[in-house]
């Protein structure tokens, strides 16, 4: 695994969920593709400064998940390449999208008034 991870310990997040949710990530993104074995659990414990039951339950989750599959003796490995990056940013967009018009209506706003606030916003220069 060439993929990087880490876990902030100053983040209210449970470690194994910090964990789940960038391998998850690298998996749904492509960068970690189908047959490629992560590190044993003991190895990334150990490389991350967490106990080997934190690294456990991750990898437990993303098999609950499909994501990856874990033979005895023979590691863990991605089990399938998840949906393209393509794919997986259009169904984030799409979520994001719906989060701001739920914000939008809430506010009482038209959705002329919503997508001229989106314009402006897209323009203005990131701080």
């Amino acid at each position: 695994m060439t993929a990087t991870v880490s876990v902030d310990l100053s983040d209210p997040t449970p470690p194994y969920e910090q964990l789940r949710r960038q391998l998850a990530a690298l998996i749904e993104t492509g960068q970690l593709i189908e047959g490629d074995r992560l590190p044993t659990v003991r190895q990334l414990a150990r490389d991350l400064d967490l106990a080997a039951g934190t690294v456990a339950r991750a990898y437990r989750e993303l098999e609950t998940a499909a994501l990856v599959q874990t033979r005895r003796g023979g590691g863990t490995l991605v089990a399938r390449t998840a949906p393209a990056a393509e794919a997986v940013r259009a169904q984030r967009l799409a979520a994001a999208a719906a989060a701001y018009a739920a914000t939008a209506q809430t506010l009482g706003v038209t959705a002329a008034q919503a997508q001229e606030a989106l314009r402006r916003a897209w323009d203005a220069p990131a701080t």
